[in-house]
């Protein structure tokens, strides 16, 4: 039975990003070091789809820098059979510690590599087996073939992430790729609730605030409108604040946007003030920012029965919400620009306010 070629780590670490681009669930389990490594011994193992070889997570754990070198199927073989044997003699330079075989087996094998499709399960073994029965798919395998051209390799993905990535996935991804095609350009230019055009600031906080602008306020709110934009230190006002007799004093602490959601009845009585704050890096909703921008809100003349509060993020991966999880106020709502149809209610005692789900 033919053993596949093994790549070289170089090889399946510069691609897994390529495979798993932004966006795509649990990524950092897919793409880091262990992955590779992981990903390395199945082919060194021949543990690939159709070829009935199978790993198990201690088999990861074990190799080492001189076994991994020697590539001479008889040297692969031999060593497969003696990993898996229970009397075998530990090396002493491994990868990793033996209390690694966790996540290895949980992080990068099952919530990432299966989950992701990357990887085959053998069927018809109890959960707590020792028996090896981890393998590679075998279209996944392919796309570390390093004779491939560029173009070649960039179709395949390509045709991979298609088949094995939902809809939704793909839609995240294809998102994240646009934004960061932006991030790279002098400015972001936005599309206003009327249609008119605004320029934003380059970089990452543009990007957010142009999505906020084009995505959230038309999926969430009736009738909306833009009342206050800040960027950069410089208070952009719309004027619409004096046609609703409200006062806004610029030299306090407002939020980045403010978003009005002028509603559909005559009294005003469904109108909603949505104060929304845009985090590339840091500088989410938080229980004191909370409290201030209500006392703002009271003594620009809203009432809180009508006020919301949002914190905007490019992605749920973004390092900046996962610093910010534990900061987030209850009472408030969290939005990502990748999953525009979605939100995060962190819903306290009071009602649900955003259009959406009245």
């Amino acid at each position: 039975m033919n053993w596949p070629r093994v790549p070289s780590l170089t090889t399946i670490s510069d691609r897994l990003p390529k495979i798993f681009p932004e966006g795509t669930e649990n990524r950092n389990y897919v793409i880091r070091e262990m992955a590779a490594r992981t990903i390395y011994v199945m082919f060194y193992a021949g543990a690939v789809e159709g070829l009935e070889r199978w790993i198990r997570p201690s088999q990861v754990t074990d190799m080492f820098d001189r076994q991994a070198q020697r590539l001479h199927v008889s040297e692969r073989e031999s060593w497969s059979s003696y990993s898996l044997s229970s009397k075998k003699e530990r090396p002493v330079n491994t990868w990793y510690a033996p209390n690694s075989r966790e996540p290895v087996r949980d992080e990068t094998i099952r919530y990432g590599l299966i989950a992701l499709g990357a990887v085959v399960e053998r069927q018809g073994l109890p959960v707590t087996t020792p028996k090896p029965k981890y393998a590679l798919a075998a279209d996944f395998s392919a796309l570390f073939d390093e004779s491939l051209s560029s173009d070649a390799l960039d179709a395949n993905i390509a045709a991979w992430q298609k088949d094995h990535l939902n809809p939704a996935a793909l839609s995240r991804i294809r998102l994240l790729s646009a934004g960061a095609a932006a991030i790279s350009s002098d400015a972001v230019s936005a599309k206003l609730p009327n249609n008119s055009l605004i320029t934003l600031e380059a970089g990452p906080s543009g990007v957010i605030g142009k999505s906020v602008l084009e995505d959230f306020a038309p999926r969430f709110l009736k009738n909306p409108a833009v009342l206050w934009l800040s960027q950069s230190g410089e208070k952009i006002g719309i004027d619409l604040a004096s046609q609703l007799n409200l006062q806004i004093d610029p030299s306090k602490t407002l939020p980045d946007v403010i978003l009005v959601d002028l509603g559909t009845q005559a009294d005003g009585s469904d109108m909603l003030f949505v104060f929304i704050e845009i985090v590339a890096s840091d500088g989410p909703v938080n229980s004191i920012r909370k409290e201030k921008l209500t006392n703002i809100a009271i003594d620009a003349g809203f009432s809180t029965k009508h006020l919301s509060f949002v914190t905007a993020f490019q992605d749920r991966s973004a390092p900046a919400f996962k610093k910010s999880m534990s900061e987030l106020a209850w009472g408030t709502y969290v939005w990502f620009c990748s999953e525009p149809d979605n939100i995060i209610v962190l819903r306290d005692n009071r009602p649900i306010t955003i259009s959406a789900f009245l």
